[in-house]
């Protein structure tokens, strides 16, 4: 991989689609080139879309291939890598769009998810128009889905029919599903049938995606934010390195948070939510039947990286990075506190290829399968500055404001918070990425405080790691104005309190009355998950 010699910047999508309407189409145009070329590339190109979106899960390799303890893709979910892994592979793909003729300016835009645009209209049109003219020739959008070159099969399942898919195979968004393994073909024909329109559907992925970013209640006439915009912002406070980058380390601070202090929320939070939303789940709460057996591709980190909007996500995610560490001070120096949970290979996910199972995660450690011109693996160490060790910065976008420390998060209410803990919620019969949902009895009505967006693999009961790992916790702020009028330091049940587990085919399990479980629990969930306020 290169670096460049000066700095060359990443700017918002929206900016780049004013300028193409404005009629100054070359930054769009070469974008959709470079990305038409690395995806038709061979296969086995190192800078084929195929090759390096595989990178990140399926198709599985190393041990991981067909070995329980092992996760088989090189992407870090659930510890301290997440965030420089991920930016170490922005630019990697960028090096690739890069090597197409004519592209070697071409830089990766973000999708500025909390702008005010992304809040009204959803995702940027860019990267879901069906078309795309190019050179005055109308293409297929190269940002709208992948075609897999060849199969991808998950060799660690028992029942791999589930989670494999065929050459010729299409990525799929929200509200269609990308099943298409024997036992689940037939379902998805009937499920994708109700969808048959592409204009249509693009409609209500926005409209899903618009709701995640924008939920809220209100309490007393006041308006409480509970959205995806707000977990970024909040993000922004978290006070160090370590339980900003990754939900395990962000779990266990919260678990011992000080009387009266509001939960952190680590980055890979709301970045799990946008997952969730592109992928197949409807935030609750809305008037409107949800959508059940949505599985689209971005919301399983088995085939993510496969959908070239993950990129555009992910470039936002590392945005949001960076202004986290200028707010910090913290763009030359990164520090990970030694054997916390989420420092650990086998944390959430399970070692990656080239990685020894139960070893410590250090600023040392090699984000593979990445190299440097000298042939060795890029480290954390490599990817703290993204402007003097790689070359590249971000244009302007939303948050900024956020980066001085004086600004306090943009919430309504004041005062003391109380924060819901729900905790023995067993993930190992749930199939795929689902959600915590969380329900407050406020002025006599059920309302929606929150939702806690759990990115997983498809089959958890064949992931050896993910077993010992098996129990998931969430931690929701409760509004100061809502939380008077519950109980404080004790269990609490379906009168102050409702949580839900919507897995990807709807409901799973819940604490409300006559309302426990879709089929028998799980040994370790007998008697429900625990819900505490604390």
């Amino acid at each position: 991989m290169k670096l460049h010699e000066k700095i060359r910047v990443r700017r918002s999508l929206h900016d780049v689609q004013r300028d193409y309407e404005a009629g100054n189409k070359k930054e769009l145009d070469n974008l959709m080139r470079a990305w038409k070329g690395v995806k038709e590339l061979p296969a086995d190109d190192p800078n084929s879309f195929f090759m390096i979106g595989g990178y990140h899960g399926e198709p599985f390799r190393g041990a991981g291939w067909g070995n329980a303890a092992y996760w088989g893709g090189y992407c870090n979910h659930g510890n301290v890598l997440f965030p420089t892994w991920h930016r170490i592979y922005l630019l990697r793909l960028e090096e690739a769009l890069q090597s197409i003729a004519g592209c070697g300016d071409v830089m990766l835009p973000f999708w500025d998810e909390t702008n005010e645009e992304s809040l009204k209209n959803g995702i940027p049109w860019a990267l879901t128009n069906e078309k795309y003219e190019l050179d005055g020739v109308e293409i297929d959008n190269p940002l709208r889905s992948f075609t897999f070159p060849k199969n991808i099969v998950d060799n660690i399942s028992n029942d791999v029919v589930d989670y494999s898919k065929p050459k010729g195979y299409e990525t799929v968004r929200y509200p269609l599903s990308g099943l298409v393994g024997p036992s689940d073909i037939e379902n998805t024909i009937e499920h994708n049938a109700q969808f048959p329109d592409y204009d249509t559907n693009v409609k209500i992925l926005n409209e899903n995606i618009v709701n995640w970013l924008n939920s809220y209640i209100v309490v007393d006439g006041k308006k409480i934010l509970t959205n995806v915009n707000q977990k970024y912002i909040d993000s922004l406070y978290a006070p160090n390195f370590t339980v900003f980058s990754n939900t395990t380390s962000s779990a266990e601070w919260n678990d011992n948070l000080p009387d009266g202090e509001k939960p952190v929320v680590a980055l890979e939070s709301p970045h799990n939510s946008i997952h969730l939303a592109v992928g197949g789940c409807d935030i609750p709460g809305y008037d409107r039947s949800p959508i059940d057996g949505a599985n689209g591709d971005m919301g399983e980190n088995d085939t993510a990286g496969l959908d070239p909007i993950f990129y555009f996500h992910h470039a936002n995610v590392d945005r949001v990075f960076w202004l986290w560490q200028k707010k910090h001070g913290f763009t030359d120096k990164l520090e990970i506190m030694a054997e916390y949970p989420g420092t650990n290979t086998v944390d959430s996910q399970g070692p990656t290829p080239g990685m020894a199972p139960n070893s410590w995660l250090t600023m040392e450690s090699p984000l593979n399968p990445f190299k440097k011109n000298d042939g060795k693996s890029y480290t954390s160490l490599d990817a703290i500055n993204i402007e003097t060790q790689m070359g590249y910065t971000y244009g302007k976008g939303s948050l900024e404001e956020y980066t001085t420390n004086g600004l306090l998060a943009a919430k309504e209410e004041k005062g003391e918070s109380k924060v819901l803990k729900i905790s023995r919620i067993n993930r190992g019969p749930i199939k795929g990425s689902f959600m915590i949902n969380a329900f407050a009895m406020i002025d006599g009505k059920k309302q929606h405080i929150g939702t806690e967006a759990i990115l997983s693999r498809w089959n958890v009961q064949y992931c050896a790691n993910c077993q010992t790992h098996i129990e998931v916790k969430a931690f929701i702020e409760i509004p100061s104005v809502a939380s008077k009028t519950l109980k404080a330091k004790e269990a609490v049940d379906s009168s102050d309190i409702v949580v839900e587990v919507n897995g990807r085919n709807g409901f799973f399990m819940s604490n409300e009355a006559g309302k426990m479980e879709k089929s028998a629990l799980p040994a370790g969930n007998q008697g429900g998950f625990k819900v505490e306020i604390i």
